[in-house]
């Protein structure tokens, strides 16, 4: 039996008091309110009102200050949605002293796979494409590894994995490209994406059906990239501080740097950033959301004002290819802007300014996204199909049917007529749809048009 709009906010203020505790996960927190879903559903049935009936199962569940104390004297060595290796509370410094050297050692790993590629590629073993198509096969699986071990999945679920990884190895390299085509740049920009969904499913430890710990991985997702690009933007000064060190030895002492540092140094920041987010996540947390308040204003001014010029004057009709790829990169900032703007708050808090914020900004992401779906089924009339139309063009729907349904959820929260956790619900349960598309367009689009 569903409940009602009125029933939902109050679970969610629940929901949102036993949150305040740090020892009680979202996880914790999906169990209980299921808990408690399930109470309200046989007094309901009994004859009980909403709100007699959710007065009557918190009574029976627990009183929210105990609940949280039972949780913090069973999980009192966690912090916010901790999913890693318990910590050692006796000796802290030690317990995140082993934790660091486990993510070095990926690290390591990471790097010397990308090193070994790239003597091949140097040596003509393999070529510098297939290079290329690997690159991310080298890196993020070891990140998936890093994570299975911190969340000591069964190894039913890793076997299952990795060969699904094995898979997706084999096909993409057996595939026939043309390395002048389209198909093969294609698959080799989707890769990476997929790869990212299977590092998701191991930083859930293979639980994928709470909606709550989808979310933390798109937390993590948008806190991982900021703390990768803070090391990005140090390592550019470290290697430009030693190429200029290195100058009186030659150029060919340089270029050692170019050859060695730089490319493990990218691969092995990869799992060194995940390991900041982990580690510090009490204080990360509070980044993305801070980003996403800054610019969410900026990208909805940018987005308005784009929509009505391009309407207003018509030049919609000329996009090229590298404005829809443009275009593209922005419609995804803007979900990930509602996204993390969502998770932020407190799902129990009515709407406010930032709200209508975002509502804006998705209205006029839906009509550019209209806009460049007319371009490109124009384009598609005149020119016919290829594998670059059918991969923006099947992004975009899925792209707008996102943004379609955000839109809903949005307006009802601003209305008042719905609680936030419907559209955090919304983005969670659409993460599936888009690992489908980005699999479609690796395994079934490129033999589709002959690998062309």
């Amino acid at each position: 039996m569903e409940t009602t709009e009125s029933t939902d906010a109050q679970i969610g203020q629940w929901r949102s008091a036993m949150l305040r505790n740090r020892a009680v996960t979202e996880s914790d927190a999906d169990e209980l309110e299921g808990h408690l879903r399930e109470q309200l559903a046989d007094l309901r049935k009994a004859g009980l009102s909403d709100d007699e009936a959710f007065l009557i199962a918190v009574r029976r569940l627990g009183e929210v200050d105990r609940l949280t104390a039972e949780y913090a004297r069973e999980h009192g060595d966690r912090l916010w949605k901790q999913l890693s290796l318990p910590v050692d509370v006796s000796n802290p410094a030690r317990s995140l002293a082993v934790s660091l050297a486990v993510a070095l050692g990926f690290a390591v790993l990471a790097a010397v796979l990308v090193q070994v590629f790239r003597v091949l590629a140097t040596t003509h073993v393999i070529s510098f494409e297939r290079v290329i198509l690997n690159a991310s096969f080298l890196v993020l699986p070891v990140l998936g590894a890093y994570f299975m071990l911190q969340r000591r999945m069964r190894w039913r679920t890793i076997v299952g994995t990795a060969a699904f990884v094995s898979a997706l190895v084999l096909a993409v390299n057996l595939f026939p490209f043309e390395i002048d085509g389209s198909t093969f740049p294609i698959a080799a920009l989707h890769v990476p994406v997929l790869l990212w969904f299977v590092v998701g499913f191991a930083y859930l430890g293979g639980d994928i059906r709470s909606s709550g710990r989808r979310m933390d991985f798109l937390r993590f997702s948008g806190e991982w990239a900021i703390y990768y690009s803070l090391i990005a933007l140090g390592g550019a000064v470290l290697v430009g501080l030693m190429s200029v060190l290195l100058l009186p030895f030659g150029p060919d002492a340089v270029s050692i740097v170019f050859d060695w540092v730089v490319p493990s140094g990218v691969a092995g920041a990869v799992i060194v950033a995940a390991w900041l987010v982990e580690a510090k996540k009490s204080i990360i947390e509070n980044l993305a959301p801070v980003l996403t308040a800054i610019f969410t204003p900026l990208f909805a001014a940018m987005l308005v004002i784009a929509a009505v010029t391009y309407t207003v004057a018509g030049v919609w009709r000329n996009f090229d290819r590298e404005l829809l790829l443009g275009f593209d990169a922005l419609l995804l900032v803007v979900v990930a802007l509602v996204v993390y703007g969502i998770s932020a708050r407190d799902s129990a808090k009515g709407s406010g300014v930032m709200d209508v914020i975002r509502l804006l900004a998705v209205l006029a992401a839906i009509l550019l996204d209209a806009l460049i779906l007319f371009s490109m089924f124009s384009r598609v009339g005149e020119f016919g199909f290829t594998a670059n139309r059918v991969a923006a063009l099947g992004l975009n729907l899925v792209l707008l049917a996102n943004l379609i349904g955000t839109t809903w959820n949005l307006s009802r929260l601003v209305a008042g007529r719905a609680p936030a956790i419907r559209l955090e619900r919304w983005q969670t349960g659409y993460l599936p749809v888009y690992t489908g598309w980005v699999l479609l367009v690796i395994l079934a689009l490129p033999p589709i048009f002959g690998f062309a």
